[in-house]
Parts: C-alpha cells; sequence; structure tokens
C-alpha cells in the first residue's frame, strides 16, 4: 500500500512542478516519497533537484549521491551531483560531469530531457553559475 501512495505522490509533485509550483513547496511531497521509497532513484533525483533550485547545496549533494548510489547510470543523478558538489566546492565534479557525459553518449535518447531540466533550472533560478558551469561542460 505504502509504494502505492509514494508513486502517486511521485506523480501528483511532478505534475505540481511542472505546473510551476515552487520547490520549496514540493521539497516535503518528495521527502516522503524518499522516505517511503529509499530504493528507488527517481525521488531522490527530483529531490536532490528541488534542494538544488532552493538554493540547499548540502542536502541536495546527500539526496543526490544515494540517487546516483542506487542508480549510477541516471546523468540527471550525476549533473545534480556535480552541481552541489560545485556549489559546496568539493573535489570530484569532473568525475561525475565525465560520467554524466559517458551516460549520455550511450542513452542518447534521454539527451533532450537532460537539455530541458537544464533550461528549465535557469528558468526557475535565474543566473545560476554553478548550473551554466556545468551545462556547458555536460553537453560540450
Amino acid at each position: 500500500m505504502n509504494t502505492e501512495v509514494a508513486e502517486d505522490l511521485f506523480i501528483q509533485g511532478l505534475e505540481k512542478y511542472k505546473q510551476g509550483e515552487s520547490a520549496a513547496s514540493l521539497i516535503p511531497t518528495f521527502e516522503k516519497v524518499c522516505d517511503r521509497q529509499p530504493k528507488i532513484a527517481s525521488g531522490w533525483i527530483c529531490l536532490s533537484w528541488l534542494y538544488l533550485l532552493d538554493n540547499n547545496a548540502k542536502l541536495a549533494y546527500k539526496a543526490a549521491q544515494k540517487a546516483v548510489k542506487i542508480a549510477p547510470e541516471d546523468p540527471q543523478a550525476r549533473i545534480n551531483l556535480a552541481i552541489a558538489m560545485l556549489e559546496l566546492s568539493q573535489k570530484g565534479v569532473r568525475e561525475q560531469v565525465e560520467a554524466a557525459q559517458n551516460w549520455l553518449m550511450i542513452l542518447k535518447d534521454i539527451k533532450p530531457e537532460v537539455v530541458e531540466n537544464f533550461e528549465e533550472g535557469l528558468r526557475r533560478r535565474p543566473d545560476w553559475k554553478e548550473l551554466e558551469k556545468i551545462r556547458d561542460w555536460v553537453l560540450s
């Protein structure tokens, strides 16, 4: 039953995000999703993204680490981790970027979604230097 509820919460949260709801108001929804389904990477990827949009790199870093651990082949998880690491001035950004680039070469069909996420990030958080830097690096 909890799994179904988590999936419903995830879908509702994603819809609200697409309708323009703020990251801050969506964070509690995705925290619940991750609490109920801690082994599903998509919840952690979304939560890390929302934390990044909400200017909370520390929590974004932790959520992105979990996402990468669960789904190391997911470029968005790696990108979120790289952005958080850059914002926290941590070492290892290059490795995450290179992994994201490699997976994007293999999983070509998800590249448009990744590009859209970069654009959406800049719409929601203009002048986001770390995102611009990672975007230019990943897509070069």
